[in-house]
């Protein structure tokens, strides 16, 4: 099967070098959320990029002290402006378009040669306090990036046959 080798090498990184990422290249890495498609165009995100290191301690923390949280050279905060509308199929908008979002985000840091790692293990409320997130909105996932310290183990994926069907269930 052939892919993007951008999609065929992206792993969860959960150990970075310490060095810092060039403003150029997370401005980059936005982008391609900033590109990515949404429910009826709404785009109803803002996207949070934090590399001030005392800033992503104090995600760490609302993260529940996962250390890499704070390791990473960048967490950016994919955020929803809006929580309550619901596309015709009666599902919210907002989880699937952060998720399209998050994964335009992650192909651009691996073409960069990055690595990332989405979270949404976090104290939501804590993660908006220290972000000047307004009440109305969501902090619905940190995504963590950096220059890799380790390269992952392909995570084992279900054969594509038990996930992959055509024409019906």
């Amino acid at each position: 099967m052939e892919l993007l080798p951008e999609i065929a090498r992206r792993r969860s990184v959960r150990r970075f070098h310490p060095e810092p990422v060039s403003r150029d290249i997370l401005d980059r890495i936005v982008a391609a959320g900033w590109r990515a498609p949404s429910a009826k165009n709404r785009q109803a995100w803002r996207f949070i990029v934090v590399t001030e290191g005392v800033t992503r301690q104090k995600l760490q923390d609302a993260a529940f002290g996962q250390d890499y949280v704070g390791d990473a050279a960048a967490v950016i905060a994919l955020c929803t402006t809006n929580v309550e509308y619901r596309m015709p199929n009666g599902q919210h908008s907002h989880p699937v378009d952060i998720g399209i979002a998050a994964a335009f985000m992650m192909i651009q840091a691996e073409h960069e040669g990055l690595g990332t790692c989405p979270i949404t293990t976090y104290d939501e409320q804590e993660a908006k306090q220290i972000l000047s997130v307004p009440h109305r909105m969501q902090v619905i996932m940190l995504l963590l990036v950096g220059k890799p310290a380790e390269e992952p183990e392909l995570t084992e994926r279900l054969p594509a046959d038990r996930v992959i069907v055509y024409e019906h269930w």
